[in-house]
């Protein structure tokens, strides 16, 4: 628990235009921190655009941001040998255990009893996938996975509407060059 009475909840956060409304749907019942980590995002200047429009929204709704490293040639050794996969294929299960697994290590870093990520909100994710990443990941880090399926009751809209009031950037392509050249 924090000093707010409410257990914290670590966000992990793919891009701000899903987090902006999953964070604010959380914070009504967890101390969130967001935990940008996207080692997939390719060109590192995109890379560095979605964090910055993250940081806005940390500043602007008071949560905690903490950012992990850039690590794009990590990445792409994970995914080798899956760069011609379909989106929703294994390249994206291969994606999401990365980044769930380094959010884990930062829910046990920080502490937070709880893990989430925002890459259910996005209507081409495979939310079931997603979740049970997630449950198998925190179980080994002995953490609780919140699962969640943020496009569910229009979340996605939701989102979407609350990033185009706000200005927000949003990208068109989920963020690896894979799926950025079927975007173009």
């Amino acid at each position: 628990m924090s000093n707010t009475g409410k257990p914290k909840l670590l966000l992990h956060i793919c891009c701000v235009g899903c987090g902006v409304y999953a964070s604010q749907l959380l914070k009504q019942a967890y101390e969130v921190t967001l935990f940008f980590y996207n080692p997939n995002i390719w060109p590192e200047g995109e890379y560095l655009k979605r964090l910055e429009e993250t940081k806005k929204i940390a500043g602007a709704f008071n949560l905690r941001l903490m950012a992990g490293d850039y690590e794009h040639g990590r990445w792409l050794e994970a995914v080798r040998g899956h760069e011609g996969d379909q989106e929703r294929g294994e390249r994206c299960l291969i994606c999401y255990r990365f980044r769930l697994e380094q959010a884990c290590k930062m829910a046990q870093q920080l502490p937070c009893a709880y893990l989430t990520t925002t890459l259910t909100t996005s209507p081409h994710k495979d939310a079931a996938a997603i979740n049970k990443i997630g449950r198998e990941l925190a179980a080994v880090h002995g953490l609780k996975f919140l699962e969640q399926d943020f496009k569910k009751q229009d979340g996605f809209k939701k989102s979407s509407a609350l990033s185009r009031e706000l200005s927000l950037y949003r990208q068109n392509y989920c963020g690896c060059e894979f799926s950025k050249s079927r975007s173009l």
